[in-house]
């Protein structure tokens, strides 16, 4: 197979590529999804051919992004990613449970998107700031 991309292209490729390796990857330990570290490093490994070896480097024998890829603002979008997701799934979890405890009709779609909507829009002014834990005793 053969693939043409514009430089621009190609350093949006190893951005996607570095990101879905991450997200795949990144909380698997020694368990991790080896074809796609293939990947990556496959791609990486073209980086220097395209006038932008500064973003791969070698290690253990393997072609992987170097710091200054990874320190070069990736992992800003990951987070980004990342607090988005996590603020959704806290409000439907709420949501969920708010309703359960109610004994609210959990099918009613449009009463759950009202209570996830209060919950994102509180998280939206306060983040976390208003979040209280009480321990059962």
């Amino acid at each position: 197979m053969k693939l043409e991309l514009t430089e621009k292209q190609y350093r949006r490729l190893l951005d996607m590529a570095y990101i879905g390796n991450w997200v795949l990857n990144s909380i698997r330990g020694d368990d991790r999804f080896r074809d796609y570290d293939e990947v990556e490093s496959l791609l990486f490994g073209k980086a220097a051919g395209a006038g932008m070896g500064v973003l791969a480097e070698e290690c253990e024998g393997e072609i992987v992004p170097s710091q200054a890829f990874i320190e070069g603002g990736i992992h800003e979008a990951i987070v980004d990613y990342e607090n988005c997701v996590f603020f959704d799934v806290l409000a439907e979890d709420l949501a969920r449970r708010d309703m359960e405890e109610e004994q609210a009709d959990l099918d009613d779609q449009a009463e759950l998107m009202r209570r996830i909507d209060e919950y994102l829009d509180e998280f939206e002014c306060h983040g976390t700031d208003h979040i209280l834990v009480v321990p059962e005793d």
